[in-house]
């Protein structure tokens, strides 16, 4: 299994552990790898902030390459 990097532009915080998440909409969960529960902790703070620029834009699709599956319970 090799590890995943984020990238350059990614300015939040970087997890060492993952976690279990859930979609509060529909109550579906799924396990996130550390980096990927950062880059889901990012999303979800350029929503509640309002902020849908370029970063917001790099993070949704970063998101969805890495792990379609998780974009697919999570965020789509």
């Amino acid at each position: 299994m090799t590890e995943q990097k984020l990238p350059k532009w990614f300015t939040g915080q970087l997890y060492t552990k993952g976690s279990n998440v859930t979609n509060p909409f529909s109550g579906e969960s799924i396990d996130l790898k550390p980096a990927e529960l950062s880059m889901y902790d990012y999303i979800m703070g350029c929503v509640m902030l309002n902020k849908y620029g370029t970063d917001f834009n790099k993070a949704m699709t970063w998101f969805r390459k890495e792990n379609p599956e998780a974009y697919m319970v999570l965020l789509d």
